[in-house]
């Protein structure tokens, strides 16, 4: 793939872009129960922040950091609309202050749990709307592989197989929006496990999910990134689990989960893991500062001493152990992103264009990040993040995400930990992207 040199768009959905116009019968005809709401009126909202004071969020999946903005509190039906409504890539540009053009071909590796059988074409929608370049599997940008490295297995044809995989879809749409809204100009490598991963907690997921990793590894991914948590335990901090997510030269992002604080022992596995690159959200409104997102992770993980790289100071907040998170990017619904997703083989209902939040909008980003900068051979880990200038971040100072656990409630955990301040902290990190430069 040669070359190219992306412009992106300034902020909104007003800039130029049509939606997109559905075939009739085809999987983006428009779903029953769209709001009929103004597209231009819940992008307002969004930039707001004030989306959800008529709407609701429903989690995607058990195991998913993904949070889709729905008609209704309390309900489970996606805002649909017949346009772009959330945050797109000019948005999300000019928020992080990123350049004009974007040329790296670098390769992000996604890893989901099942198949999405519209990614191509609902990615393709996503990229033409947007007026990004076309990133298919026929000219070589996109590459769809199963974890064991052969193609990618049929989607699910039972019920319970075809309503997760439906479910899904819509992480692994969100992920791929994202990775291209972070580098337009990048490969994608979509790498799936089994669809039961997104359901269960347990040592053989996270091993199918370390086995991913590695397969994107040996493949030339220049950054990974993993929108699932997990339980940490001996296995998974240790041996193949843990060896797995330790690549220099390749930034492994992974988030840091959507229940806020997650309590002073163990920190949402893989993102807890001291190679891997914990991410955290925050509230991001058009105008105004951002803010520590109330159901953002944060925590501590007691089985390692630090993250690689990781300060003292930082360390100190956790009683000397590894503190997350390392950095932060959009992550709350009511400031969400646009997606596209049609894959509803359970309904038979397609969502069309929908607002999502959760880490898992902000892991995928930030890993954009690495591969667009194209500078991965300092990167170990989260090290270049916290030797890069204070002046690469905006530093966000107000926010908590206390909201199920406190701080106070642990012996020897900072209260940073849970509160957004001056410098890093638990819920946010060193800060969110301020230009391309701690990347770099």
């Amino acid at each position: 793939m040669a070359a190219v040199s992306v412009t992106l768009f300034g902020p909104g959905i007003q800039s130029g872009i049509a939606a997109p116009s559905p075939e009739a019968g085809t999987a983006s005809s428009p779903r029953a129960s769209d709001s009929g709401e103004s597209p231009a009126r819940l992008h307002a909202e969004v930039g707001a922040g004030t989306l959800l004071e008529k709407h609701g969020v429903h989690p995607v999946c058990p195991q998913c950091d993904a949070e889709i903005v729905t008609e209704k509190a309390g309900g489970s039906a996606p805002l649909s609309s017949s346009a772009p409504a959330g945050y797109g890539p000019g948005d999300l540009s000019a928020a992080y202050s990123l350049p004009a053009t974007s040329t790296s071909t670098a390769t992000i590796a996604i890893i989901d749990a099942g198949v999405d059988a519209t990614l191509k074409h609902d990615l393709a929608t996503y990229r033409s709307t947007f007026g990004l370049p076309a990133c298919s599997v026929a000219s070589g940008c996109l590459t769809l592989k199963n974890y064991t490295g052969g193609a990618q297995p049929a989607p699910q044809s039972s019920a319970q197989g075809a309503a997760a995989e439906e479910a899904v879809a819509e992480e692994t749409s969100l992920d791929l929006d994202v990775a291209s809204a972070s580098c337009p100009s990048c490969r994608l490598l979509e790498i799936s496990v089994p669809w039961q991963d997104s359901q269960d907690n347990n040592d053989v997921t996270t091993r199918d999910f370390a086995k991913a990793v590695n397969l994107a590894v040996s493949d030339g991914a220049s950054a990974v990134s993993v929108s699932y948590g997990f339980s940490a335990d001996v296995t998974n901090t240790h041996g193949y689990d843990l060896s797995a997510f330790t690549h220099k030269g390749v930034a492994i992002t992974a988030s840091a989960g959507d229940i806020g604080f997650n309590g002073g022992i163990h920190q949402s596995w893989p993102s807890d893991l001291p190679s891997v690159i914990s991410v955290g959200g925050v509230t991001l409104p058009d105008s105004g500062s951002p803010s520590a997102w109330t159901l953002g992770g944060s925590g501590c993980e007691t089985d390692f001493p630090a993250a690689t790289g990781q300060p003292a100071a930082v360390t100190a907040a956790c009683g000397h152990h590894r503190s997350a998170t390392d950095v932060s990017a959009d992550a709350d619904p009511s400031t969400g992103v646009a997606v596209f997703d049609t894959d509803a083989p359970g309904s038979g209902v397609p969502d069309r264009w929908i607002i999502a939040g959760g880490t898992s909008a902000s892991a995928p980003y930030i890993a954009g990040l690495f591969a667009r900068a194209d500078h991965l051979a300092p990167v170990n880990g989260p090290m270049s993040l916290y030797s890069a200038p204070a002046a690469d971040f905006e530093d966000v100072t107000t926010g908590n995400n206390e909201i199920y656990h406190a701080c106070a409630d642990y012996t020897g955990i900072s209260a940073s930990v849970c509160n957004a301040g001056p410098g890093w902290d638990g819920p946010t990190g060193l800060g969110i992207p301020d230009g391309l430069g701690a990347f770099s």
